[in-house]
């Protein structure tokens, strides 16, 4: 927490290589030392080993412990829990898990709606800096990295690669498609993006994945929730909504101001205070209305603001 209060933003953009609009391969690379403040343990048995099952349960030895139950013919001995057995007069016997590689993907949106950003980095940077965390951290567990990367005219699909490699494979798209991104922003996305590369990224990852969806989830519809819940069936998908504090609520000016997006243009009374609070109160119901449908769709879900780097604010928690 001290971390936080302390920070220096021009600090924190010399030591990260960043400048919170275009993104730079030397800016992905120092997401390397920070892999370890986020942990990719699976929350639960995926449920069978034919849809690729995560932990599985062994008899015996194993590498980490499961639970315990009621000794069976057949069982190890040596995996007999003496004290459980003591106090029930019964022998039981401790059953252990191993632990499976599973592949990583990281579906990345770079859509004109995510770059945005009004303090400290444009939403698709965050997106990003997220996105590498999340592959560094699959890397150093010894899980594969795969992902799909989108802009509003173009895409990339990545199949599972092992160590530094895939890493390395999807930091390079993320540059190449984010330096496209902000040069053709003004260009009109052709048909429907964000589902097209959701069915692109279901198709890709096989049962027993994880899965991190990286987006501000502005072009949901109900094709987007059947599409979450066909990867949400036989994979732990975490969705991750970054937003920028201008969107929740609005500053206190002294006259209005033009804001722009894309080809609309808007003017904003910020000395009224009736309009700015009005605008708070209409983007809480649009948020959390669309958090709502999210969790409705089975998977978890993660919240990160683009005023402040990633790494303070999983530190934060």
């Amino acid at each position: 927490m001290n971390d936080i209060k302390q920070f220096n933003s021009a600090s924190w953009f010399n030591e990260s290589h960043s400048n919170g609009v275009e993104l730079g391969l030397k800016e992905l690379l120092f997401y390397k030392s920070k892999a370890h403040l986020l942990s990719l343990k699976p929350r639960g048995k995926v449920k069978s080993a034919q849809s690729g099952q995560y932990l599985a349960p062994h008899k015996g030895r194993g590498m980490e412990f499961a639970e315990v139950r009621q000794y069976q013919y057949g069982d190890d001995i040596r995996a007999i829990d003496w004290r459980v057995t003591a106090r029930t007069g019964e022998a039981h016997t401790k059953l252990f898990q191993e632990e499976k590689e599973r592949p990583v993907f990281v579906f990345c949106d770079f859509s004109s709606s995510m770059l945005f950003g009004s303090k400290l980095l444009l939403k698709s940077v965050l997106a990003a800096h997220l996105g590498i965390l999340v592959s560094w951290a699959a890397c150093q567990r010894g899980d594969r990295v795969g992902g799909v990367v989108f802009n509003d005219s173009n895409h990339h699909e990545l199949k599972p690669i092992a160590r530094d490699r895939g890493v390395l494979a999807l930091a390079h798209q993320f540059c190449a498609l984010h330096e496209q991104a902000l040069i053709q922003k003004e260009i009109q996305p052709s048909g429907d993006r964000f589902n097209e590369n959701l069915k692109r990224l279901v198709h890709l990852a096989k049962p027993g994945s994880l899965i991190y969806l990286i987006s501000d989830f502005t072009e949901l519809n109900d094709e987007s929730f059947k599409l979450l819940e066909r990867a949400t069936r036989h994979n732990e998908v975490i969705g991750c909504m970054v937003s920028d504090p201008f969107e929740h609520h609005l500053p206190e000016y002294n006259q209005a101001i033009e804001v722009s997006a894309g080809e609309q243009n808007w003017t904003l009374p910020l000395m009224d205070k009736q309009f700015r609070d009005k605008f708070s109160q209409n983007a809480s119901d649009f948020f959390n209305r669309r958090l709502a449908l999210l969790k409705r769709s089975g998977m978890s879900l993660q919240k990160y603001d683009a005023s402040l780097p990633i790494e303070l604010q999983i530190m934060r928690g």
